[in-house]
């Protein structure tokens, strides 16, 4: 009675089968939770709010020029 026996709980756990004595869980289903109405007047001011930071712009920065590729040596720029 032991690992290799399938008829007990602990062979079936090491073999990996089910049956009488090593019984399946039951998969239950996933429900997702309703989601909750917000309230009208609060949805209204959070988007009139958006709008207006959305129309407010900042001026754009400057970045810096791009550097520019140092130039490969050749191999007559090596020999000197």
């Amino acid at each position: 009675m032991g690992k290799g026996d399938r008829k007990t709980t602990k062979g079936k756990r090491t073999i990996g089968s089910f049956g009488n004595t090593r019984k399946r869980k039951k998969a239950t289903p996933v429900v997702a939770p309703k989601k909750k109405a917000a309230p009208k007047k609060k949805a209204a001011a959070a988007e009139a709010t958006e709008k207006k930071k959305a129309a407010v712009k900042k001026p754009a920065t400057k970045k810096a020029p791009a550097k520019k590729a140092a130039a490969k040596k050749t191999e007559s720029d090596k020999k000197d």
